[in-house]
């Protein structure tokens, strides 16, 4: 371990995957970091943790990483070597369902989307998995560097993205199947299997001799598709927390799955709460909770959201959060406090089980004064450099909550 903590006073700063071996030189493990010295260390604190993530630190016995370019290249280069290598550790979550990908279609003019684990079934390439991508942002980040389409090939009219310059003209029949593959396809296929520097290499081929040809605009275009594959911004490609699911100085487990809560309340009849799950930083709808409330006869805010959280921990067999952020401030904050003390005391022999022996740490946001600016409210202080990192994220949470506790109290005035 002494060699290992020297080796990391070396590990750069910058993006990049980090990998891990045992003493029979088998890669155990892989993952991708913003910044690789800070991710490596936080591996090294001296405090352990019941994840199996973190337990295997024993078993290492040397440490590699790879800088990277850019934060997406260090999700496509962590994604290829699980495929390439599984490692131990990495395969025991290879069944997650919630975990994103990216597919070519088998159209005529193939198109890039994202999917999930469960929903895989008719493809022509897939890549992934990608824990906690933001696929909508990659998606859109992909397009600007390869200008795939979308479109409906040979309309009367040019598509949006054709009227910006990032379709080559699908949609109004300028480019056919084979050139759209060769300029588009093939350089895309490379760049997510971590060969950008070839696809750099044969993009400044192709301009060399487009410009030999005097086709200008084709060679101005190729220019700058390499000039932005060399200063990739992705800054919005991740959800918030990808990168910082690190360990928490008090607590003995990471941040990975967020519950959100919120009440919706219109009179004393129409008040429902909702609650949302977040897994490494993405929403995994097969885990969100509606509940219409019952018990609550005024139109108290407060005493809806502790009956919301009395009824969630009464199921023992829904997983645990590692966070819960709730709507609002100090009230909502004390009420769930209460409401887990009071679960943990009543329900102290069942719930050993599930590891409810670990601290939940409670964030609120609330509206300031101006109803303009978020105010944060925790229960714990030693979250507090965590939470100012992933402001964010938590407010993509209490937004998703909110959104979902609206649409159901919809459907029940629909029924009425």
């Amino acid at each position: 371990m002494p060699n290992l903590k020297q080796k990391l006073t070396k590990a750069p700063t910058k993006p990049g995957i980090y990998l891990f071996y045992n003493k029979q030189r088998a890669l155990i493990y892989v993952g991708k970091a913003t910044n690789l010295k800070s991710r490596i260390r936080s591996y090294f604190t001296g405090q352990k943790s019941p994840r199996p993530i973190e337990t295997f630190i024993h078993e290492v016995s040397n440490i590699k990483w790879v800088v990277t370019d850019s934060v997406l290249e260090a999700i496509i280069f962590e994604a290829n070597y699980i495929k390439k290598h599984q490692p131990k550790y990495n395969v025991l979550g290879k069944d997650d369902k919630s975990w994103n990908y990216l597919y070519l279609t088998k159209d005529y003019f193939p198109i890039l989307k994202s999917i999930r684990a469960h929903e895989i079934t008719n493809y022509q390439k897939l890549w992934g998995p990608f824990p906690g991508l933001n696929t909508k942002e990659a998606l859109k980040l992909l397009r600007k560097l390869f200008n795939y389409s979308d479109c409906k090939p040979n309309q009367d009219k040019p598509c949006f993205y054709n009227q910006i310059e990032q379709c080559l003209g699908v949609c109004t029949g300028e480019i056919t199947a084979q050139k759209y593959k060769q300029k588009v396809i093939r350089p895309l296929m490379a760049f997510l299997s971590g060969k950008k520097d070839q696809v750099i290499k044969d993009l400044k081929k192709n301009m060399k001799v487009a410009s030999k040809e005097e086709e200008y605009e084709e060679a101005a275009r190729l220019r700058d598709q390499i000039n932005n594959l060399k200063k990739i911004q992705d800054v919005a490609l991740l959800s918030d927390s990808l990168f910082k699911t690190t360990r928490i100085s008090n607590f003995k487990f990471r941040i990975s799955r967020i519950e959100g809560y919120d009440i919706s309340n219109l009179g004393s009849t129409g008040k429902v709460g909702s609650l949302v799950t977040f897994l490494h930083g993405a929403p995994s709808k097969k885990d969100y909770k509606k509940f219409k409330i019952k018990t609550v006869k005024g139109q108290s805010d407060v005493d809806c959201l502790a009956e919301v959280l009395n009824r969630r921990l009464k199921h023992s067999d829904w997983p645990l959060p590692d966070l819960i952020l709730v709507d609002g401030g100090k009230p909502q904050i004390s009420t769930a406090i209460k409401i887990l003390q009071k679960s943990k005391k009543e329900e102290k022999q069942e719930r050993k089980k599930i590891n409810t022996q670990k601290q939940i740490p409670i964030v609120g946001i609330a509206k300031g004064k101006d109803r303009k600016k978020n105010q944060f409210f925790i229960s714990d202080k030693s979250i507090e450099s965590w939470i100012k990192e992933n402001k964010k994220l938590l407010i993509q949470v209490r937004d998703e909550a909110h959104r979902f506790a609206i649409k159901y109290q919809r459907q029940l005035r629909k029924i009425k």
